[in-house]
């Protein structure tokens, strides 16, 4: 049975975002076309029978999989695939303020600060190094492909993410909200 990876929708970063200047949009939440993106992928998938949705807590990807999937399947929060921490937009936020502005996820499960630990940047921004974002890629396929419980077993599954997440898995930049079967 099929898993697929969404993207998240156009955030407020990707829209402003040029010549690696960051323009400091913590946690970017979705623009107006990130959720039209959505909304359009809520059409693609209607057909696939998806059960369960596993989705970053970063705010892009939460509202992309509420806006794709709405009340029709369970959606898991789970910090393991989460966006590689290079920018602003890729710094999180604590449980318990995601869990006011999306009340229907739990997020009890996540510690405090879920993100990527290090030394910060003058602006807060703590650089993840590569060989610990593709161990934490590594570790995700693992459980992905090995798991035997709910809800990384249950398929057909979507996963919504990020860019460099993905890339790392299928060897390619994906779209916002596009929509590709994993394997």
């Amino acid at each position: 049975m099929p898993v697929y990876l969404i993207r998240h929708g156009q955030s407020e970063f990707n829209a402003v975002a040029r010549d690696g200047i960051d323009p400091l949009i913590y946690d970017a939440p979705l623009t107006s076309l990130g959720q039209s993106q959505a909304d359009r992928a809520r059409e693609k998938i209607a057909d696939l029978d998806i059960q369960h949705v596993i989705c970053s807590p970063l705010t892009r990807a939460v509202q992309t999989a509420l806006r794709i999937f709405k009340d029709t399947v369970p959606i898991t929060v789970e910090a393991g695939h989460r966006e590689m921490v290079c920018n602003s937009c890729d710094v999180g936020r604590r449980p318990d303020i995601l869990s006011r502005d999306f009340p229907n996820l739990s997020f009890d499960h996540l510690d405090d600060h879920w993100w990527h630990k290090g030394r910060e940047n003058e602006h807060g921004v703590p650089h993840e190094p590569e060989d610990i974002f593709n161990k934490r890629i590594e570790d995700f396929v693992t459980r992905l492909e090995t798991t035997k419980i709910a809800p990384f077993a249950t398929r057909p599954l979507a996963i919504v993410g990020h860019g460099l997440f993905f890339q790392g898995l299928i060897g390619r930049l994906m779209d916002n909200c596009e929509i590709v079967q994993y394997k």
